[in-house]
């Protein structure tokens, strides 16, 4: 029996090593993936989505990286993001859990929603209906009011609401402090945002990428093990979806 030399075992490691260092580089500057558990983003995004986040498109923090580990204060080659863009950000107040949510408030605007509608420095968002949905709400069948909201920058993308007189359809007035911002869920009574205090508003530092667009999705009907049914659980209507 031939014996592996020495140096065939180091190839071997440093093979493995390498391949590594680059996976991790791609994952911290790049791009990494994420996945959608709950209905928050409803309907632009599902429970069952995966989705490549750009991190290099807000510039980098110590979120960007594994552990939030590197030794940086801020963000380095930090950009604006844009209203309506929708971006992954670790929780502020539970640093350990990473949230998606859509950027609708900038540092230094007033943000309001009354009766349903989002209000952007005291000017309602355009907000057109689109017909009806109906979906759970985690806990019952019940009909979604679809709408086309458009931002001040043109940015269009499509909402849902049980009704315009749930428990975040009428807010005091958010003022977003210089370098947060304010974000919301698309199914806007089922999203645990900055509306509430468990969330509040998300420190610049605390962006970890823009979602950018969806690589796998799948309807939650087939377990693992149930390799016969993966390819009728799979959405292929949704794969490669940019994500608006």
């Amino acid at each position: 029996m031939t014996k592996r030399k020495p140096e065939g075992k180091f190839e071997f490691i440093k093979t493995i090593v390498i391949a590594g260092i680059l996976a991790l580089g791609f994952r911290s500057l790049l791009f990494e993936p994420f996945n959608i558990p709950s209905g928050s983003m409803v309907p632009t995004l599902l429970v069952g989505d995966y989705l490549f986040v750009s991190k290099y498109s807000y510039g980098y923090s110590r979120y960007s990286f594994p552990f939030g580990l590197a030794p940086l204060d801020g963000r380095i080659f930090a950009t604006t993001p844009e209203r309506g863009d929708v971006a992954v950000f670790r929780q502020p107040r539970n640093e350990s859990v990473a949230f998606i949510k859509r950027i609708v408030g900038l540092p230094g605007d007033r943000i309001q929603v009354v009766n349903g509608v989002l209000l952007i420095n005291d000017i309602s968002v355009e907000r057109d209906p689109k017909g009806f949905v109906t979906a759970s709400d985690g806990y019952n069948v019940v009909k979604f009011a679809l709408y086309q909201e458009t931002m001040p920058n043109g940015k269009s993308y499509l909402t849902q609401e049980r009704s315009d007189d749930d428990l975040f359809d009428n807010t005091n007035v958010f003022l977003v402090p210089d370098g947060h911002f304010f974000m919301m869920g698309d199914n806007r009574d089922n999203s645990r945002d900055s509306r509430t205090t468990s969330v509040g508003m998300v420190p610049a530092e605390n962006l970890i990428g823009r979602a950018e667009r969806l690589f796998f999705s799948h309807n939650n009907s087939a377990n693992l093990w149930e390799v016969w049914k993966w390819p009728f659980a799979i959405r292929y209507g949704r794969l490669g979806d940019g994500i608006m």
